[in-house]
């Protein structure tokens, strides 16, 4: 699925289960290893994790239906200025907020991108600043839409197990 605007892209598909064969472990079974690539102003760089397990990446075409709909509402900043992703998953390295909405249908969604995912300049190990680096994008309801058909296309090769 592909999150763009004339600005930042956001590239986010998944590529395999973390592990090949089953081991009979809920968890470990369904971890998805996410490949991203991530375009913004300030510099591109890649990443590839196992960050989404399968009911969780099912949440993201969700989520992004949702805001093209109009029932997610806007976030902002918390009373220090900190910025809070509204879908968050059990791996803190990819989440998504809603920014703001505008005319004409246009929405600006918030893609957090923290740890693995974080850009080569804002990382460390510390895990302090999670969620607090996040890709603004601005989008329309259609192609919110495509972007969230793209996902489940993604997805059907990779069912729960």
């Amino acid at each position: 699925m592909l999150l763009n605007d004339s600005s930042s892209s956001v590239g986010l598909r998944p590529v395999r289960y973390q592990f090949a064969a089953v081991r009979g472990e809920t968890y470990d079974d369904n971890w998805l290893d996410v490949s991203g690539t991530v375009t913004t102003p300030e510099g591109s760089w890649t990443f590839t994790d196992p960050c989404l397990l399968t009911d969780e990446a099912q949440r993201v075409s969700a989520w992004l239906r949702a805001v093209a709909a109009g029932t997610v509402a806007v976030t902002g900043p918390d009373d220090e200025g900190r910025l809070w992703p509204d879908t968050l998953f059990i791996e803190p390295v990819v989440a998504f907020g809603l920014a703001g909405r505008g005319e004409g249908g246009a929405v600006t969604i918030r893609v957090h991108l923290s740890l693995e995912a974080a850009p080569p300049w804002q990382r460390d190990d510390d895990g302090a600043d999670i969620y607090q680096y996040a890709v603004e994008i601005t989008m329309d309801a259609g192609a919110l839409l495509h972007a969230a058909d793209q996902w489940d296309l993604a997805l059907a090769s990779f069912p729960p197990r």
